[in-house]
C-alpha cells in the first residue's frame, strides 16, 4: 500500500522539474516565396513592387504615376501605363520624392513621356504581365513588346531588356522625370557608359545623386534634350547597335557622395557578375533576412501577409553612404565613417512606435549604427532629425522622435556608440525655442495661438521627454530626470476634465464649440479622439485624470463604437476606421492595448483580431493606409506575434492575441524564443492560459529581457473570454510617481472680447490645487473662490498652487470692445477657421505667420465681406486690414481689398482700393492693406470685401485636385 502511495507521488514531483523543450518553428519552402511587393500597391498603401535590398541604397521599380498623394511611391496598381524604371523610390510615404535617373526601353526616339495623351515613350502594361519577388520585377511593355527585367545589390541594380527584333532598340534616359531640377549633368563617357548627377528639389529641398551607367552594347547618341537653364543635356536618345538581337543589360550605380562613388559602388557590387548571379545574390540575401522570423501556419494568406509586412519593415532606412564609407552630411559636406554605416529616410513620427522598437529585437547591429549615424546628423546638421530625407531636414511631422529611439536602445542593453554625446543630443533637441517648444516650456503646455498641433505637439514632447528621463535616470543624472519626468507630465494641462478629451487650450480657454470628430489644427493629422488616449508613458496617471479604470474602459469602448464620420478638416491619412479608433494612422496604433492597463485583456484581444484581420489581407489594396516606411508593417509582426510596445522605452510588451500557430524569433545573440497559440482558430482567438518556459504566465506583459534570454511562450487559446490577466497584479503598468507637477487652472467662462462685462469662472483638473488670480499686475494675487465680473480691458493672471509648489502663471488679456461697435459678416467662415468667433476680425488680436494658431478667420471659395457699425459719425484717419498667405497651406491673398463707406448702412461708396497681383511664392507672410487719408473721412458705416482668388492656379500643386483658395483675414483696425 505504501509503495502505491509513493509512485503517484514521485511521478508528480518529476513533472513538477521536468523541463518542457519545444521545437522552434520551421519554414516549410524560402520565405520569399511568402513576400508579395504588390501589397500596398492600391489604395493608400503607397508601396512600389521594385527590387530594392534590405535596407538598401537603391529602389529599382517602375513609374506609373507621376503626381498626386497616391503616387508618392511612383506606382499605383490602378494605373494602365509605365513611364520607366528609376532607381530611387519611397514606401509608403505620404509626401513625394525621389524616383531618380529614369531609363525607359522602347523603339521610337521621342522625348515626350505622353502624360499628356500625346505619343510617348510611356507604354501600357497588364498584371498579368507583371512579376515581382524580394530583390526582383519583371514586366513586359505591351505597346512595343519589350520584356523587363529588374534586380539589385545594395547601392547598384541591373536592368535587363529583351526586345522583340533587333531593329529600333532605343532607351530613354530622363533626368527630368518627376521633381524639379535643383542642377544636372549628362556625361557620356563612351558608347557603352554614361556617368553625371541630378540634384533635385522635393520633399527634400536639396537632393544630391550621382550615377554611372553601363550598357552590354555599344550604343549611339541619337538625340538629346538642351536645357537653357543648366546649359547641358537633361535627356538622351540611345539607339544600340545589338545584330544578334541579345539581351541588353544595363548597370547603374548610385551615390549621394559623387560620381566617383557612383562607379565605385558598381564596380565593387557587381563588376562582371550576371544579371542571374546578382539576382541570385540579392535572393540569397533576403531569405537570410526573413529568417530573422521564422512561422508555421496553415493558413497561406497569414504567412503571406506576415512576411510581407516583416518585408515591409526591411525597407527603410535607405543605406545612405558608399562602399569606400563615404557619405554626405546633413551640412552638405562630405564624411567618412569608419565604424558605421549611415542611413537615411526616418520616417520617425511613425517608426518610433513598432518599427524602431522591432529592430531592437532582430537588428541590434542596425540600431547601433542608426543611432551613431544619429550622432552625426545632430553634429553636422546641428540638431537630432525629426524626418531625415536624402541628408535634408525636411521639416515634416512632429515631435523629436530620434530621442525614444535612442532611449529604447540604450535600456534594452544596445549601447555601442557614444552614449554622452547620444544624450547630449537628445538634450539638446529638447531645449530649443522652435516648433512650440519655447511655449512649451514656459507654460507647460503649447497653447493653441502660440504653435499650430498644439496638442499633438504637447502630448509627443510629453512623451518624448520621459524618453529622456529614463535614460538620464539610468545614467543617474538625477537635475536632467528632474526636468524631464516633470515635462513628461505636461499632458496634464491639456486635459478638459468636462469632456475628458485632449484638447487645445486657446488664450487659457477651453473654446466653447469642441467636437472631438473634428479635424482641426490642434492636432497633426487627426482629431481629438485620436489623439486623447496618447498617454503611453502614464496611464496611471492618465487613467486617475478620466475617473479610474473603468472610466479609460467606457472611454475605450465608446473610441471603437463611435461613428466613422469626422468632422472639420478633410485629412486624406485617417484610414482604416473601426469606430474612431484609424489604424491608417499612427496615433492610433498602441489604442487597442489599452485594454490590458484596465484588466480586461480580453478587449484587447478582440479589438487586436479585429484589426489584424480587416486592416490587412493579401491584395493590392491589403493595407489600411500609408505603410509609412514599415511602421504598418511592423505593427502587424509584433501583434501577429502576440506582443506590442506600447511604450518604448519602457522595456516592456503588451500581450495582445497571437495570429500565427507558432513563430521564433532568432535573435542575433543566438538565443531562440518560440511563441505556440495553442488551439488557435478564427473562433479560438482568447486566451484562456499561457506558460512562460514552462510555468504560469499570468501577467498580461512581457519584458524585453525575457524575449532576449530565449525560451518558450505557449497559449492555450479559447472562444470565449476568460479570467486570464484580469486580476490587479497582472495588469501592466506605466506611471509617474515622483517630481510630480501642480497642474495649471484655465478660464472654464468669460469673454476674452467682450461690450459691457464678462463674467469670469475659474477650474482646474486636479480639486487638491489652490487657484490664485489677479487683475493686473497692479493687484495682489487673490485665492478663487467664486466667479467674479471683469467690465474694463484687462490682463487676468493666474497660476495654481499645491503642498508648496506652483504652476506657471497664465495671462490672458480681456479686451473691451466699443459697446457701440457691431460687425455683420455676409460670407460665413468654417468653425475650424473662426479666428475665436463672431468678433474675430475686431478683438484686437492680430494672427502671427503660422494659420494654425487659430487666430485667423479663414473662407474658401469665397469673398470675404464685413460691415462695421460704428453706431454713430466718425472721423476715420487709417483704416488696415491683415491677409496671410501659405501658399502650400492653399492659402493666398485676395486679388483685390476695397473699402466703402455709408451713412445709413444701404448706399456705399467707394473710399479705397487695392489690388494684388497673384504669383507663385513659397513664403509664408502677412500684408497689411492700408487706407490712409490727411483729412479725416466722416461716416458711421464701413464695408471691407476682399475678393477671393478662387480655383487654384495651374501652377499650384493643388490644381490637380480641383481646389479652391482660401482667404485668411485677422484684424480690421480703425484709428480715429
Amino acid at each position: 500500500m505504501r509503495n502505491l502511495l509513493l509512485l503517484p507521488l514521485t511521478l508528480l514531483l518529476f513533472s513538477c522539474t521536468k523541463t518542457v523543450t519545444v521545437n522552434k518553428a520551421v519554414k516549410d519552402q524560402p520565405l520569399i516565396s511568402y513576400v508579395n511587393p504588390f501589397i500596398g500597391t492600391d489604395g493608400h498603401g503607397h508601396t512600389y513592387p521594385g527590387a530594392v535590398a534590405p535596407f538598401g541604397m537603391m529602389q529599382l521599380s517602375p513609374d506609373t504615376r507621376l503626381e498626386g498623394w497616391d503616387g508618392c511611391s511612383g506606382y499605383h496598381y490602378s494605373d494602365k501605363h509605365i513611364y520607366g524604371f528609376s532607381h530611387t523610390h519611397l514606401s509608403g510615404t505620404g509626401v513625394s520624392d525621389y524616383a531618380d535617373v529614369l531609363l525607359m526601353p522602347t523603339n521610337t526616339i521621342t522625348f515626350n513621356n505622353g502624360a499628356d495623351g500625346e505619343k510617348g515613350y510611356r507604354s501600357t502594361f497588364s498584371h498579368e504581365d507583371e512579376n515581382a519577388s524580394p530583390g526582383f520585377y519583371e514586366v513586359l511593355l505591351k505597346d512595343t513588346d519589350i520584356k523587363v527585367s529588374l534586380t539589385v545589390s545594395r547601392r547598384s541594380g541591373m536592368h535587363k531588356y529583351e526586345f522583340p527584333s533587333a531593329e529600333n532598340q532605343i532607351v530613354i534616359l530622363d533626368l527630368e522625370h518627376r521633381d524639379k531640377l535643383n542642377d544636372v549633368k549628362l556625361n557620356i563617357l563612351s558608347d557603352t557608359e554614361i556617368s553625371g548627377y541630378r540634384f533635385s528639389k522635393a520633399w527634400a529641398t536639396n537632393q544630391k545623386l550621382f550615377f554611372n551607367i553601363q550598357f552590354s552594347k555599344p550604343f549611339k547618341v541619337e538625340d538629346t534634350l538642351m536645357s537653357s537653364t543648366f546649359k547641358t543635356s537633361t535627356k538622351a536618345a540611345l539607339k544600340f547597335h545589338n545584330p544578334k538581337n541579345e539581351p541588353i543589360y544595363v548597370k547603374v550605380g548610385i551615390s549621394a557622395v559623387d560620381e566617383q562613388g557612383a562607379k565605385l559602388n558598381l564596380e565593387k557590387e557587381i563588376g562582371t557578375k550576371t544579371f542571374n548571379e546578382v539576382k541570385s545574390e540579392i535572393e540569397k540575401l533576403w531569405k537570410k533576412q526573413l529568417e530573422k522570423i521564422t512561422i508555421e501556419d496553415r493558413v497561406e494568406d497569414k504567412k503571406v501577409i506576415f512576411y510581407t509586412s516583416l518585408y515591409h519593415s526591411m525597407l527603410a532606412p535607405h543605406l545612405h553612404q558608399d562602399v569606400d564609407m563615404r557619405y554626405r552630411g546633413m551640412n552638405d559636406s562630405i564624411y567618412k565613417a569608419e565604424d558605421f554605416e549611415q542611413y537615411t529616410v526616418f520616417s520617425l513620427w511613425d517608426t518610433y512606435r513598432a518599427a524602431h522598437p522591432l529592430y531592437t529585437l532582430i537588428e541590434q547591429d542596425k540600431t547601433n549604427d542608426f543611432i551613431k549615424g544619429f550622432i552625426k546628423k545632430h553634429e553636422h546638421g546641428g540638431i537630432l532629425p525629426i524626418w531625415d530625407l536624402s541628408n535634408n531636414y525636411t521639416g515634416c511631422m512632429i515631435g523629436y522622435h530620434a530621442i525614444p529611439v535612442i532611449s529604447d536602445a540604450y535600456l534594452k542593453g544596445i549601447k555601442d556608440y557614444d552614449v554622452e554625446k547620444a544624450f547630449q543630443a537628445m538634450t539638446f533637441a529638447a531645449s530649443q525655442d522652435h516648433l512650440g517648444l519655447d511655449a512649451y516650456k514656459k507654460n507647460n503646455y503649447i497653447p493653441v495661438e502660440a504653435e499650430g498641433s498644439s496638442v499633438s505637439k504637447t502630448l509627443e514632447y510629453a512623451y518624448d521627454d520621459w524618453a529622456i528621463a529614463q535614460m538620464a535616470q539610468a545614467l543617474e543624472k538625477s537635475e536632467d530626470y528632474k526636468t524631464y519626468i516633470q515635462r513628461a507630465q505636461f499632458y496634464k494641462n491639456v486635459f478638459n476634465p468636462d469632456t475628458k478629451f485632449m484638447q487645445g487650450r486657446f488664450r487659457n480657454t477651453w473654446p466653447s464649440n469642441f467636437d472631438p470628430y473634428e479635424v482641426n489644427f490642434n492636432y497633426t493629422e487627426a482629431n481629438s479622439w485620436q489623439y486623447s488616449f496618447y498617454v503611453p508613458q502614464d496611464v496611471s496617471g492618465f487613467t486617475t485624470l478620466l475617473g479610474g479604470k473603468k472610466a479609460l474602459e467606457q472611454q475605450l469602448d465608446k473610441l471603437f463604437s463611435a461613428s466613422q464620420e469626422t468632422s472639420g478638416a478633410e485629412q486624406a491619412d485617417i484610414t482604416g476606421l473601426i469606430g474612431q479608433y484609424a489604424h491608417g494612422n499612427e496615433p492610433s496604433h498602441h489604442m487597442a492595448y489599452l485594454y490590458n492597463f484596465v484588466n480586461t485583456p480580453y478587449k484587447t484581444q478582440e479589438r487586436v483580431h479585429q484589426i489584424l484581420t480587416e486592416q490587412y489581407s493579401n491584395a493590392p489594396d491589403g493595407i489600411s493606409g500609408n505603410e509609412d516606411c514599415g511602421q504598418m508593417g511592423a505593427w502587424y509582426v509584433f501583434s501577429a506575434l502576440g506582443f506590442y510596445p506600447v511604450t518604448p522605452a519602457s522595456n516592456t510588451y503588451i500581450i495582445g492575441t497571437p495570429h500565427v500557430e507558432k513563430a521564433t524569433l532568432n535573435l542575433e545573440n543566438g538565443n531562440k524564443f518560440t511563441v505556440i497559440a495553442e488551439s488557435l482558430s478564427e473562433e479560438n482567438i482568447y486566451i484562456q492560459s499561457a506558460t512562460l518556459n514552462g510555468k504560469q504566465l499570468n501577467n498580461s506583459y512581457l519584458d524585453h529581457n525575457t524575449i532576449m534570454n530565449g525560451g518558450n511562450l505557449i497559449f492555450k487559446m479559447t472562444n470565449a473570454p476568460s479570467q486570464w490577466g484580469t486580476t490587479t497584479n497582472s495588469a501592466p503598468v506605466t506611471e509617474i510617481k515622483d517630481h510630480l507637477i501642480v497642474q495649471s487652472p484655465y478660464i472654464t467662462t468669460g469673454n476674452l472680447a467682450f461690450k459691457d462685462s464678462t463674467r469670469i469662472a475659474l477650474g482646474v483638473a486636479d480639486k487638491d490645487v489652490s487657484i490664485k488670480y489677479r487683475i493686473n499686475t497692479s493687484e495682489i494675487f487673490k485665492t478663487y473662490k467664486t466667479p467674479f465680473y471683469i467690465s474694463e480691458t484687462a490682463n487676468l493672471e493666474i497660476y495654481g498652487s499645491k503642498d508648496g509648489k506652483e504652476s506657471p502663471k497664465q495671462i490672458s488679456e480681456f479686451r473691451k470692445i466699443d459697446p457701440n461697435l457691431k460687425l455683420t459678416l455676409s460670407t460665413t467662415y468654417p468653425e475650424r477657421y473662426s479666428g475665436g468667433g463672431n468678433l474675430a476680425l475686431i478683438d484686437g488680436v492680430t494672427g502671427t505667420t503660422n494659420f494654425q494658431t487659430g487666430l485667423w478667420q479663414g473662407y474658401q471659395n469665397q469673398d470675404l465681406i464685413a460691415t462695421l457699425d460704428f453706431g454713430k459719425q466718425k472721423e476715420i484717419n487709417t483704416i488696415t486690414t491683415g491677409f496671410l498667405q501659405d501658399q502650400r497651406s492653399w492659402i493666398f491673398y485676395p486679388t483685390q481689398v476695397t473699402y466703402l463707406s455709408s451713412q445709413d448702412g444701404k448706399t456705399f461708396k467707394e473710399i479705397f482700393t487695392k489690388k494684388i497681383s497673384v504669383k507663385e511664392n513659397e513664403q509664408v507672410e502677412k500684408l497689411e492693406v492700408n487706407f490712409k487719408t490727411t483729412n479725416p473721412t466722416s461716416f458711421r458705416y464701413l464695408k471691407v470685401v476682399a475678393k477671393t482668388l478662387g480655383e487654384l492656379p495651374e501652377w499650384h500643386l493643388g490644381a490637380e485636385h480641383q481646389g479652391s483658395s482660401w482667404i485668411f483675414a485677422d484684424e480690421i483696425l480703425i484709428n480715429e
